[in-house]
Order: structure tokens, then C-alpha cells, then sequence
């Protein structure tokens, strides 16, 4: 799976997108990067682990990444009932690439904020001045 795409892969149908259509919800790479950090874990340290997210949201997260195979579901028969989940094999192999974007966010996160700054201050400006 080293190769590059050709130069019709990121066309509107293509599937390298379905890998940013994956993460792309607020939550859904928080918690795969902490499965993968922690290990498999119960909703409840997941929670803790996270912060800032409900259990709805994580709920949701979760289900999300299962449909998508990145997360699996193991239920214990125990009781009380236990159940934790962790990373599948394709759930672990987004591991680098979420790497690889979090120094792209180090390295250029000061000049994205920065453009998005100007972009508003332009935009005040046009509202103001009626242009």
C-alpha cells in the first residue's frame, strides 16, 4: 500500500477521499489518536481521557468509527455488562497519517490562523465600507 495515487485519485469520486471523509468529524480522530495512545478502553475512561466531549458525542463518535471498521465493539458477558473498544487493523494504520497532519498543525498552525485573521478582518472591512 506504498504507492502514490495516479492523477485522477483525488477526483470527486475517488477513494482517497474516503480517508478525510473518515475524520472528518470534530471527535472522530480525538478518539482513534487515544485508542491508539491508550489502548482499548471503556466509554467511561474514554470520556475521562478526552475531556470536553459528552457521552452523546462520543456515543455518536464511536458508532461512526465502528460503521466505518476503525473501531471495534467487545462486549463482555459479565455482570454488570462490560464493554470497551479498540482499534482495528485499519483504526491502527491511520495512526502515522494523523501523526503525520499533527506536525503539519505544529509546523504551519500559526500561519493558517493567521489567514483565516485576515480573511475576517477583510471581510469587516468590506461589511464596513459597503465594498
Amino acid at each position: 500500500m506504498d504507492t502514490l495515487p495516479d492523477e485522477t485519485a483525488y477526483t470527486s469520486d475517488c477513494r482517497a477521499r474516503l480517508a478525510f471523509e473518515v475524520l472528518a468529524n470534530r471527535w472522530d480522530s480525538v478518539v482513534v489518536y487515544t485508542l491508539g495512545e491508550a489502548g482499548p478502553m471503556r466509554p467511561r475512561r474514554l470520556l475521562a481521557r478526552i475531556g470536553g466531549i459528552g457521552p452523546k458525542v462520543l456515543n455518536e463518535a464511536l458508532r461512526r468509527l465502528e460503521y466505518n471498521g476503525l473501531v471495534e465493539r467487545r462486549a463482555y458477558a459479565e455482570a454488570p455488562p462490560r464493554v470497551d473498544y479498540a482499534l482495528t487493523e485499519a483504526g491502527t494504520a491511520l495512526l502515522a497519517p494523523m501523526r503525520a497532519m499533527g506536525m503539519w498543525a505544529a509546523s504551519y498552525g500559526d500561519a493558517v490562523l493567521d489567514a483565516q485573521d485576515r480573511f475576517a478582518a477583510r471581510g469587516r472591512e468590506r461589511r464596513r465600507t459597503g465594498t
